[in-house]
């Protein structure tokens, strides 16, 4: 005795994109109809896919002849239909097809998908964990290191050859990476100048040296915190613009262009960025510096100390070591600053956050790479005296 052959409808499906021709106890025929494109597959998805595992036929037909369109979401959806069939060890039929969209569909095959992979990271034992990490931190110093020389011949090449050197844009980088940066770095010095000067009024104040704060703003300053915290700025402000830039250019594939075309990333895009923020960042530390002092000379005047008492004490109190020994900190951080941004870059990954990503560890790297070297200066300064 053969099985009568139903016509259910579905109402959660679509019918001017899908309907059901045929089905029995074992067998199923569904006729697609008109655009099977994004749109479409986003009705049809999830009503189909829950329709068909829970009538679970042993044959599905699809009949594909009336479908004016098909784009991937579309042939996404046919091979999801396929997949789980395939998976049930149930049979699959595509027919009707047309050309143009049957050559989409001959790239996949459903037997590579029958196993889908989480999305979640496997978890792993803490000596694994450590040993990856590990050996990230290896590789990224290998990357560091070998950056570091091609970078350095780069720039005695450029040293070499001064008229090789694209000038006009090292100083659109050092608009964008200084001029611009002139209002964020006076705000952060004048407050820094100005907190510091207010907190060291209570202990001196104890001591009736009030006047001494001066001498305590123009050192901190001059020394450590106008480089300091400039280069601390400018890795957050200009570090992670070079890593975006150089990143999103490594995306689009222009930096393979540039190689095919006979030049080197590192002396073309690297070169011009790193000699921008040389001289730029030198000229924004004494300009923190200047900032930080007027935050101090306001604490001192609301004090009711007079100008000139201020600036006698502030020339009484530093002289040019002071001041380039600070500066020439600004050269180390320069480079860091600079360099990590390039550096990470020109090693982005080809995904969606890869630039993001990029640019956030340009911002953390150079951020701990200019505290190490202040470190190093600090210890080389106390051992020479200055």
């Amino acid at each position: 005795m053969e099985t009568a052959t139903r016509h259910p409808a579905c109402p959660d499906l679509p019918g001017d994109v899908c309907r059901i021709v045929e089905q029995s106890d074992e067998t199923m025929i569904l006729a697609l109809e008109g655009r099977l494109d994004a749109d479409a597959v986003a009705l049809l998805w999830h009503p189909l896919v829950d329709y068909i595992e829970k009538e679970a036929p042993q044959n599905l037909c699809i009949q594909a002849d009336k479908i004016s369109y098909c784009d991937g979401a579309g042939i996404g959806l046919l091979m999801e239909l396929a997949r789980k069939q395939r998976k049930r060890e149930a049979q699959f039929k595509l027919r009707g097809l047309k050309e143009e969209f049957a050559r989409l569909w001959s790239l996949y095959r459903p037997e590579d998908f029958l196993e889908i992979g989480s999305s979640r990271p496997h978890p792993c034992c803490l000596p694994e964990e450590v040993g990856r990490l590990a050996c990230q931190a290896w590789r990224g110093l290998l990357d560091m290191v070998c950056f570091t020389g091609e970078l350095t011949v780069a720039l005695l090449q450029a040293a070499r050859h001064p008229r090789s050197i694209r000038w006009p844009e090292v100083w659109l980088v050092a608009e964008k990476a200084g001029v611009n940066a002139l209002p964020i770095v006076g705000l952060i010095s004048f407050l820094i100048g100005l907190i510091m000067a207010f907190q060291a009024t209570i202990p001196m104040r104890q001591f009736g040296v009030e006047i001494y704060i001066a001498n305590l703003t123009a050192l901190s300053m001059l020394r450590e915190l106008g480089p300091l915290m400039t280069a601390l700025l400018l890795a957050g402000r200009s570090g992670s613009a070079f890593a975006a830039e150089l990143g999103t250019m490594k995306i689009n594939e222009e930096i393979d262009a540039l190689t095919t075309m006979g030049l080197a990333p590192v002396p073309f895009l690297a070169v011009t960025r790193v000699l921008a923020t040389v001289i730029i960042l030198p000229l924004l530390s004494l300009f923190a510096n200047l900032m930080g002092l007027v935050g101090g000379a306001v604490v001192l005047r609301s004090l009711g100390y007079p100008l000139i008492t201020y600036i006698n004490q502030v020339k009484s109190a530093v002289n040019l070591v002071d001041l380039a020994g600070g500066l020439f900190k600004t050269l180390a951080f320069a480079l860091i600053v600079a360099g990590v941004g390039c550096l990470y870059g020109l090693k982005t990954r080809l995904s969606a956050s890869a630039v993001g990503d990029a640019a956030t560890r340009a911002v953390v790297s150079g951020i701990i790479l200019i505290v190490i070297a202040d470190g190093l200066f600090a210890v080389i300064y106390y051992f020479l005296g200055i």
